[in-house]
Parts: structure tokens; sequence; C-alpha cells
């Protein structure tokens, strides 16, 4: 972790951490009596396998990047950064170390005050006769951390369900996310949860599930549930009624004959009624 007396808000190196490259880069020979403890073996390598720093959003962090030269010969380094956006500033981004030499590179790390709280990483690679040694650097951002996911915007459509899983919170989140489908008699579609993306934090994300065997003729309740660790369970539902015209077209021909059964039954008996009530016995007046 950094010393907290070299924290402090501002931008770029400060004069303390210029003048340290200045003296680290000196012919300062190695004292055989306390050798570095070195990432990787080979005629040069960083001291540290990792670096470790921890702050709060707005805050400037130092530290600084030892490289042992081993070798008898002056040794030219090509420092880089890749960070997800510009948060480190290297002192020097080539370096020559002389034989049998240390140097110690200042570097700042600046983290946004809109920075959430949570783990970050980055990488700070050193290059040079034919190698790359990258040292992996450990960013804690101090803060709660808030775990909230919700799901939104469910729908069907040619054969898909779609949704959006949305990150509402400060921390990455893995959701799983399971489908289940009820119609007026029972269950029609249940698929299990499982992990559908990764979502950092504050992004959306629209997602789709083939259903392309869903009942001909029924109302159905669409329910799309996700869940992450530390995050309450969100879900969604959309409601569709399906009414395929073949077998639309297959009931109502089947209603109307039926219709026209019952009506033909019952005319003829009513005439039949008609004609028996009208008979008069024999021997009856006019």
């Amino acid at each position: 972790m950094a010393d907290p007396a070299r924290r402090r808000p501002g931008r770029g190196l400060t004069v303390r951490a210029a003048l340290a490259l200045v003296l680290a880069l000196t012919a300062a020979p190695l004292l055989p009596a306390a050798p570095p403890a070195v990432a990787a073996s080979g005629p040069w390598a960083p001291d540290r396998a990792y670096l470790y720093l921890e702050g709060a959003p707005g805050a400037v962090l130092e530290d600084r990047l030892t490289v042992t030269n081993r070798s008898g010969e002056p040794l030219t380094l090509r420092l880089r950064a890749e960070a997800a956006g510009p948060w480190i500033a290297l002192a020097a981004r080539t370096v020559t170390v002389p034989a049998r030499t240390r140097a110690e590179i200042p570097f700042t790390v600046t983290l946004p005050a809109s920075t959430p709280p949570g783990g970050r990483t980055a990488t700070i690679t050193a290059s040079g006769r034919g190698r790359e040694e990258p040292v992996r650097l450990h960013l804690r951002v101090r803060g709660p951390l808030l775990a909230a996911l919700t799901v939104e915007d469910v729908s069907y459509a040619d054969g898909s369900i779609r949704y959006a899983l949305v990150n509402r919170g400060n921390t990455p989140l893995t959701p799983r996310v399971a489908l289940r489908a009820d119609g007026l008699f029972g269950e029609v579609l249940s698929r299990p949860a499982r992990v559908r993306a990764e979502l950092p934090p504050g992004r959306r994300v629209t997602l789709s599930e083939p259903w392309s065997d869903p009942p001909h003729l029924d109302a159905v309740d669409i329910r799309v549930t996700a869940g992450a660790p530390g995050a309450a369970r969100a879900e969604a539902t959309v409601s569709r009624t399906f009414a395929a015209w073949p077998v639309t077209a297959t009931l109502l021909t089947c209603a109307v004959t039926a219709a026209a059964l019952v009506l033909r039954r019952r005319v003829p008996s009513r005439r039949r009624g008609r004609t028996v009530s009208e008979r008069r016995p024999p021997g009856a007046g006019a």
C-alpha cells in the first residue's frame, strides 16, 4: 500500500517524485547483502509482481515501479500503462538503467471524483531486450458498495422473448436469469437461471431468448427473473395472447357447425309440436 503521506489531491507528479526519479537513475550499485524479491528471473525484472493502492474517489495516489538490471550493460526500457481510463501517469515512458543498478520510476493514479467504490485492476508493462514484464496494479476505491439490479422492457415478438437488465448500483454484477410462462391451464415454459451477462455499474444490456413453440391458443404471462450476489431479486412480466389463425379458423368452423346442428334439431321438433296440437279428436266440432 502506498504511504498515506504521499497521497494528496492534485494532478501529475510532485516535485519530490520527480527528484526521486533523478536520484534513482543515478549509478547506485546493487547491495548483495539485501537482494530484491524480483518478480521474474532474467537479466532484468521488476522487483514486484503486483502493486496495491487504496484511496477515496477524488484522491491522487503515488507509488513507484522498481526495475533491476542485473546485466553488465545499460538497459533501456519502455513503459506503458493499461487502465480503464487515463488514470495512470508515469514519470517517464523510456528509462535507461545502468548496469547492475536498480531504477525506481514514480507514477500517480488519479481516481476521478465520480469513481464508484469497489475493486479495479490495471497493468504497467515494461519492455526491453525482446521481452515484456507486466506488473499488475490492484486498486481499491473506498466507499459503501451498492448492488442493485432491475429487469425492464419484457416483450415477445418473432419467436423471441426480449428484456433489458440494468445495473443501478456501483459495483459490477454477474446476474443469473430465469424464464417462466404460465397459461390458462398451467406452466407452458420453464428455463432455469443461468448467467447471461456481466454488467459494470450503470450499464444496461438488452438480451433475447428464443421461444419458437409458444401455445397456439392461450393467454400467457411471461416472467423474467434475475438475481446477483448482494442484490435483491428483480423480475418483470408481460402478458401475451396467442391465437394462431389456422387453429382459430378451425375452432370457429366447429362452433358454427355445432350451432347449425342445434338449430336444425330444434326447428323440426317445434313443427311437430304444432302439428300434434292442431289435431282434433274424431267427432269434435269445427
